[in-house]
């Protein structure tokens, strides 16, 4: 029989010693090391620029939904360096307000209508004259040719600029009080309009009352009675559910007024120019996506709003031409100087 070999009781505790100091080295280096790893992930994520996007509209809205694009395309594309947070519903203000805080550069980015940025740059109410357009296609001819090129380069000393257009589609009438099927039925009605002298001026010439009021407090005026009507696009009527308090809706198409989606100069200028690049060809992507969600958001709100037993109605043709007629004190205020571009624009649709 083979005897065992006794190893001294010292040798034994040296050797644990032994293990357990490699081990308990080995727990530190590791966790050195994942402790590095995650200090270099961490600012790996932490983004150069954090931007703020003011959008006065809900979260399901195209527009709205169009600027959650845009900022999911510049967040992938600039490898998370440049998030852009998006504040719906309002929550940052009404759109002119919103404007001059973009001016200033307290706000970053914004969707804005150009009902708004008329008032900034009249040029730009040359593009939003009432019955200008033919249809939908007619005016993306327009924005996306040269006259539309001539106008995203006119912003000038404005401190805005400009990084592509969003789609509104067209705004009809709508009213508590009965169908607007001739002008004599619009006479002295009291019509919300936005802050904006054009609207007010249209508003007038068709012989209405025009009430600027902002987009937050319709509902509330229309219920109490202080107005009898507005105007809006499909979306919008059915949207924040001005329907339920005005129920006669008038597809007379007055204006289809583009909106831009702008960045602060201010912010512009801190970019770098390659960021700068990735944010103009996120803005015009995400245009593109805002207008296929925007046909099919009228689709569907039309649907709603006729199912909920609203009275719709079509001018008839010589009943449009009269209110088109209305309009030549407005066009001769507003496009005197601008005249050959409201001929070019005219000649697009032909």
């Amino acid at each position: 029989m083979v005897g065992i070999k006794k190893v001294p009781l010292t040798f034994v505790r040296r050797k644990v010693r032994t293990w357990f100091l490699s081990a308990g080295l080995l727990t530190v280096t590791v966790a050195a090391l994942l402790a590095g790893c995650q200090k270099q992930q961490k600012s790996q994520d932490v983004p150069e620029f954090v931007l703020t996007y003011a959008e006065n509209q809900a979260e399901d809205y195209p527009t709205t939904q169009g600027a959650y694009r845009f900022a999911e395309l510049v967040w992938e594309r600039t490898s998370g360096k440049v998030e852009i947070q998006v504040n719906a519903d309002g929550v940052l203000g009404d759109e002119k307000a919103i404007v001059e805080q973009v001016q200033l550069g307290g706000v970053d980015f914004s969707r804005v209508s150009l009902s708004q940025l008329g008032e900034i740059m009249p040029k730009l109410n040359v593009l939003q004259m009432p019955y200008l357009y033919q249809d939908a296609d007619h005016m993306w001819r327009v924005l996306e040719g040269e006259i539309g090129d001539d106008f995203m380069n006119s912003f000038g000393d404005s401190r805005l600029i400009p990084l592509s257009w969003y789609d509104a589609g067209a705004r009809n009438f709508y009213n508590s009080v009965h169908p607007i099927e001739t002008l004599e039925d619009i006479q002295g009605m009291r019509i919300r309009v936005q802050e904006s002298e054009l609207m007010m001026d249209m508003v007038e010439a068709l012989g209405g009352k025009p009430v600027p009021i902002t987009y937050g407090d319709v509902y509330s005026a229309l219920q109490t009675g202080e107005i009898e009507g507005a105007e809006n696009n499909w979306p919008s009527y059915e949207s924040v559910r001005h329907y339920e308090v005005a129920r006669y809706y008038s597809l007379d198409e007055h204006t289809r007024v583009p909106e831009m989606q702008l960045i602060s100069q201010v912010t512009w200028e801190k970019l770098k120019p390659e960021y700068q690049e990735i944010i103009r060809e996120c803005a015009q992507e995400s245009s593109l996506y805002e207008r296929e969600l925007w046909v099919a958001r009228e689709k569907t709100s039309e649907e709603r709003v006729r199912k909920a037993g609203c009275t719709l109605t079509e001018l008839l043709p010589e009943e449009k031409m009269r209110f088109q007629e209305a309009m030549v004190p407005v066009y001769e205020k507003y496009c005197t100087d601008y005249m050959d571009i409201i001929e070019a624009i005219i000649a697009a649709g032909k």
